[in-house]
C-alpha cells in the first residue's frame, strides 16, 4: 500500500519505489560473492585428447556399411561383401597375420545408429581391441 502523506488540506500518495533496502541487499550479496569467489577452487575436467597414437597401425582394415545396411570388408586394395556373422571371424585372421590391426567402421549418413552399435558389439565381443570410426568433414 503506498504511504500517504498530508501535506496542507489534501492527502496525496507516493508513487516512488523506496530503492534503499534494495541497494542494501546487493550490497551485502556483492560483498559475500566477492569474499567467497577466491575461496571456490576451479574444477578440472580430464577430456578425452584426439591424436596420433604411441604406434601407428601395420594395417587397416575397414567395414563400410550401406545405405541398405549391407557390409563390406575392405583390405589394402581388396573389398568383399560379409555377412555380420562372419566380420568378427575375418577381422581375427587378419590380426593374426598382423598383430597391431586397426579396424575403421564407415557408415553412410542415413544408417540407424543401430547398425554401427552392433558392428562394434560383434567387433569387441571377438576381442577386436582397436575399432575407430571414420568421419568426414563436410563443407
Amino acid at each position: 500500500m503506498p504511504a500517504v502523506i498530508h501535506r496542507g488540506r489534501g492527502r496525496r500518495t507516493i508513487n516512488e519505489i523506496n530503492m534503499v533496502p534494495f541497494i542494501d541487499v546487493m550490497l551485502v550479496l556483492l560483498i559475500i560473492f566477492m569474499v567467497t569467489a577466491p575461496l571456490i577452487a576451479p574444477s578440472v575436467i580430464d577430456l578425452p585428447s584426439v591424436g596420433r597414437a604411441a604406434k601407428p597401425p601395420n594395417q587397416v582394415v575397414q567395414i563400410i556399411i550401406g545405405k541398405d545396411e549391407t557390409l563390406e570388408l575392405k583390405q589394402k586394395d581388396q573389398s568383399r561383401s560379409i555377412s555380420i556373422k562372419d566380420i568378427a571371424r575375418a577381422v581375427k585372421q587378419a590380426q593374426t597375420a598382423k598383430n597391431n590391426l586397426a579396424v575403421v567402421i564407415s557408415a553412410d549418413k542415413s544408417v540407424k545408429y543401430e547398425s554401427v552399435v552392433r558392428v562394434m558389439d560383434t567387433l569387441q565381443r571377438a576381442g577386436v581391441e582397436r575399432v575407430g570410426l571414420s568421419v568426414q568433414l563436410v563443407y
